[in-house]
């Protein structure tokens, strides 16, 4: 239940040709607090309810608790969350023995489009696509999380 993950800004939109799923996205937030972010989502045609804690000093790697639920609860609970509701198109591409996720946010945070890789540990080396920029793993204001109430488009 230990997630470890980089974030990296995108340069070009190539990792498209390379993409292996796509799928729309939206979700919200029950509490964005920084000790305790609760996430709904629906990705494609599933809902998900995510559980996550603060970052280690490093900020790679925090407490997850993800959930699948049904859609339509998703659905509901999307109403019920703060405002500033998420959109986003995943793109997944495969590199070595990783996949990047590469999401391109619409609606007031369009313009932005930030790659995310999960390890196993905070050390483990990956290949570095083309498309690859700036990380910005220890940046608050690229959790999603801080988008929802301060959209890129106002930066």
């Amino acid at each position: 239940m230990l997630e470890i993950e980089r974030k990296f800004l995108v340069t070009s939109e190539a990792f498209k040709k390379e993409a292996f799923a796509q799928n729309r996205i939206a979700q919200g937030y029950l509490s964005s607090v920084p000790e305790r972010t609760v996430r709904v989502r629906i990705k494609g045609d599933r809902g998900f309810l995510t559980i996550k804690g603060a970052s280690n000093e490093s900020g790679l790697s925090r407490f997850e608790w993800e959930k699948e639920i049904p859609v339509d609860e998703a659905s509901a609970l999307l109403k019920l969350c703060e405002k500033g509701v998420i959109n986003k198109t995943r793109f997944e591409v495969k590199m070595g023995n990783h996949v990047f996720e590469i999401d391109e946010f619409n609606g007031e945070n369009e313009g932005l489009i930030m790659a995310e890789i999960e390890l196993k540990s905070e050390t483990e080396t990956f290949e570095n696509p083309s498309w690859l920029g700036e990380e910005v793993t220890n940046d608050n204001r690229y959790y999603n999380s801080y988008l929802s109430k301060n959209p890129f488009k106002n930066w």
